[in-house]
């Protein structure tokens, strides 16, 4: 045990003055990071799709751009009302919509509905809705009448650049702006085509006809047919629109066709461990799928230190290293040791990733101007995620540890290796297919089933633990696996025993069978299989 532990420290110390050590510590964290900061980037450089309507009915599109802000002003006032009832108003907010924090912290979500709408038709919303303020007191009411009319002018003269600092919510208007035809344009379509040309429109819309009946020209203009978001929005609002006029046209009341056209929400629900139910909220769901993140960093992982326990191995083999410290250590004692140090290094590694990881959910996301909806550090920081981690990170390493020692040991190259890796490489590959079935539903049975195979048990249970697994589940799984781990480090011992001073050409999978079939201490001769 002594000369094992030795040998451990060495592997440990050799590796920590590697530069692919420390490639491994900084390289990560350093994608991630740029993973992430990198689209923000790009989509905040992607421009603003200006566009134009020509448009010969004369009402509908006046009533499709008033309808498109409606979900932008109900997004707006619904954060407002959820960061207020946090106390965590966004600086980022001008002092027009501060203004309304206090007013919509009891606000139902109808009420919020029915404010939105007033503001989007730009009607007076006591007028339109008289008793949308009665739960106020009277100074606070007559406060409120006062901020909405500088809420609605704000929101008028709001640009599609301004918008995009407004980063806690997502508006159509920090994507897409109206540029209305000029009066003195002769001709609207000659004038849509310039501006085109001149690059002052992305693409604009020609309605002629009876949009009700379905007859007439509706066609969009643009040279960039790849990006269909801004047709694809402007029709949907204009579906909306003409399909309530054809509600009409049927002697159907505006109000009957809101209320035939309002949808059924259901409320997510969730039950805590104390047995109390209460409204779901998004940490919940990022909680739910949060172990996605953990099963690919595991992956990550254990594939990464496997691999350089097998290309330590070969290289040592290679360079006769081997045959100098077999002069001081056994076999069994050298394989144990070169297994304990590479884990250790992995450790370390594995280690200041999450060290990282967490740095930068609560540095590196800021300094981008990166705002998550709620706090990640909680949940990244739950003790089950990260105690599963690093339990099944060690058993999931010491399974493929024992599977690539042994291949390590009969290889001399690592073009000879590649055959031997690639069953092992398609096991690795299966828990990144399972990953989100799984997650999906971490207790069905197929998530049960998997956990009991153990080359994916330590992947399968890590993506469980959302779930989470039942202890019986967590019992015998890990009791399975480190039995697999035993017999894998006997089967490699027997492999490692003859194969790492062998050279020439390497043992085919039947030989190597034999030698694991042999009785301990007897040497197989090599044969044709």
């Amino acid at each position: 045990m002594t000369k094992a532990i030795l040998v451990a420290l060495r592997e440990y110390h050799e590796n920590l003055r590697t530069k692919t050590f420390w490639l491994g510590i900084f390289f990560f964290p350093i994608v991630l990071l740029l993973s992430i900061a990198i689209p923000k980037w790009l989509e905040g450089q992607k421009e603003v799709r200006r566009f134009s309507v020509v448009d010969r009915t004369g009402w509908l599109a006046s009533k499709v751009l008033e309808d498109a802000n409606l979900p932008d002003l109900e997004a707006i006032l619904r954060d407002v009302r959820r960061k207020a009832a946090s106390g965590e108003i966004d600086e980022a907010w001008p002092g027009e919509v501060k203004a309304l924090a206090v007013a919509l912290v009891d606000f139902p979500d109808e009420k919020i509905r029915e404010m939105a709408r007033a503001l989007a038709q730009a009607q007076d919303v006591l007028a339109l809705h008289p008793d949308a303020l009665d739960s106020l007191p009277p100074a606070l009411r007559q406060k409120v009448e006062n901020d909405l009319r500088e809420f609605r002018s704000w929101w008028r003269g709001l640009s599609s650049e301004d918008a995009r600092g407004l980063e806690s919510v997502e508006l159509a208007r920090q994507k897409y702006e109206y540029v209305p035809v000029p009066e003195s344009a002769e001709d609207p379509r000659a004038w849509a085509e310039a501006a085109i040309a001149r690059g002052d429109l992305f693409g604009w819309f020609e309605i002629e006809g009876d949009p009700v009946s379905g007859e007439g020209r509706f066609l969009y203009h643009t040279r960039n047919l790849t990006d269909g978001n801004l047709k694809n929005w402007f029709q949907r609002h204009v579906n909306d629109v003409v399909q309530t006029r054809r509600f009409l046209a049927q002697q159907i009341s505006e109000d009957v066709v809101r209320r035939i056209q309002a949808p059924l929400v259901f409320a997510e629900t969730i039950t805590g461990k104390d047995g109390k139910t209460r409204t779901a909220e998004t940490r919940d769901k990022a909680g739910q799928f949060l172990p996605v993140a953990f099963v690919y960093l595991l992956w990550l992982s254990v594939f990464m230190v496997a691999q350089m326990l097998l290309t330590n191995t070969i290289e040592e083999k290679s360079n006769r290293t081997i045959e100098v410290l077999l002069s001081s250590v056994s076999p069994l004692q050298l394989m144990g040791g070169k297994i304990a140090g590479i884990a250790a290094t992995g450790l370390t590694v594995v280690s200041s990733w999450l060290v990282f990881f967490l740095l930068i959910v609560k540095v590196g996301l800021p300094l981008f101007d990166i705002r998550p909806p709620f706090d990640l550090g909680p949940l990244l920081a739950n003790p089950l995620y990260i105690g599963s981690f690093i339990a099944y990170f060690l058993l999931g390493y010491l399974l493929y540890a024992g599977i690539l020692v042994g291949i390590g040991s009969v290889c001399n190259s690592l073009k000879e290796a590649q055959n031997l890796m690639m069953p092992v490489s398609v096991m690795l590959m299966l828990p990144l297919f399972a990953m989100f079935p799984v997650v999906n539903d971490p207790n069905s049975a197929l998530a049960r089933v998997l956990s009991y195979i153990p080359t994916l048990t330590p992947f399968i249970m890590m993506n469980r633990a959302a779930g989470p697994p039942s202890t019986t589940d967590y019992i015998f799984t890990t009791v399975l696996l480190l039995v697999t781990i035993v017999l894998v480090f006997w089967a490699a011992a027997k492999v490692f025993r003859i194969g790492i001073l062998m050279t020439g050409k390497p043992p085919r999978v039947g030989e190597i069978l034999r030698w694991i079939r042999a009785p301990i201490g007897s040497i197989p001769a090599r044969g044709d299989d």
